[in-house]
């Protein structure tokens, strides 16, 4: 099949016994291998301990264990450190980390981005995806700064959870038995470093206007022999997996991560009315709907991304999900609509 005429409704995903599931663990099939480069990839069949086994893999068939000289026990300990270093929250917890690295691994395949990257800015992409909400609340920026709390006081109320996810992994890194850059040597490390800050730091929203402006003025003139541009399609990259469970994935992949999105927002949202802090009405469970907020955010934040993104690569096929996706939302809302007026 060609991978860029594939849709949602073209794949069927891989079905798997309880048993199965279990020995994918330490056999991982080459059916689940595939899938894991696809937009359809379904989190929801797999506990935590396997989504970490996955991400091995991804390692591996990257062939960044070979590459870097990475034994497996400290790709395994790393990848493990990770998974228990985010926390229970509804939304940024280590199933999100896994999906947003599963999709950043499914675009440089789908858009063949995969065959431009060197072997450290592989490390770096997948790296950062997997670190980028380390140790996250549950509660936003917004709310560090507005609260005072003690991470806004460390980072100067500056990107201040990404600053602290970055920090977090770095922290992972710096301990033998997890530290998968052992094996680079110095300029690699810093590079390495260079990169995985960037992306991480590309996710905070506050920056989102910016980054996207700044990847439009270069987007026509784009050189992969630049590595100031490619760094900029990286940190595009990373945005855009990092925001891919709201529309890109399968519809019933997709409504469970919306629900705990808007589950996340409501709790931020009670505590700062408890709390007597300001408050965003996009997060207001009394003045926003499931469908009033993703048309907004689909439309507005969502295609835009990807759209100019794929002004150097050729992110059409991805794009159409996500389009459907904003109907979706649009026919729900009409229907709401309809109801009230009966």
């Amino acid at each position: 099949m060609d991978k860029l005429s594939l849709t949602h409704s073209y794949l069927k995903p891989p079905t798997f016994t309880r048993q199965e599931r279990v020995l994918t663990k330490y056999q991982i099939s080459d059916e689940t291998r595939q899938w894991l480069k696809e937009p359809t990839f379904n989190n929801w069949l797999w506990e935590d301990n396997e989504l970490a086994e996955l991400v091995c893999q991804m390692y591996v068939d990257l062939e960044l264990t070979k590459i870097f000289d990475i034994p497996h026990k400290t790709l395994k300990s790393f990848v493990n450190v990770c998974k228990s270093s985010y926390n229970v929250t509804p939304f940024h917890n280590f199933k999100h980390a896994f999906m947003v690295t599963q999709m950043c691994y499914t675009i440089i395949h789908f858009t063949g981005l995969v065959d431009k990257m060197t072997p450290l800015e592989k490390l770096s992409m997948l790296t950062a995806c997997l670190g980028h909400d380390l140790n996250h609340p549950g509660y936003n920026n917004a709310y560090q700064i507005n609260a005072d709390t003690e991470l806004a006081l460390i980072y100067n109320d500056q990107a201040v959870l990404e600053n602290h996810h970055a920090s977090m992994l770095f922290c992972i890194l710096s301990h033998d038995q997890s530290n998968i850059t052992a094996n680079l040597d110095g300029q690699q490390k810093r590079q390495f470093r260079k990169l995985v800050l960037k992306c991480i730091l590309a996710t905070d929203m506050s920056k989102h206007g910016e980054i996207v402006n700044g990847f439009k003025k270069i987007a026509p003139e784009f050189k992969y022999e630049d590595e100031a541009h490619r760094h900029e399609l990286f940190s595009m990259l990373i945005k855009c997996s990092d925001i891919s469970t709201e529309g890109i994935i399968p519809p019933h992949v997709a409504e469970r991560w919306v629900d705990l999105l808007l589950e996340e927002f409501f709790s931020q949202s009670d505590r700062e009315k408890h709390e007597g802090l300001p408050t965003m009405p996009f997060m207001d469970r009394e003045k926003v709907t499931k469908p009033s907020a993703q048309i907004g955010f689909i439309q507005f934040v969502m295609i835009p991304l990807y759209e100019t993104l794929g002004m150097v690569l050729q992110m059409g096929p991805l794009i159409e999900p996500i389009r459907n996706a904003l109907q979706y939302y649009k026919d729900l809302q009409q229907a709401a609509k309809d109801a009230q007026a009966k």
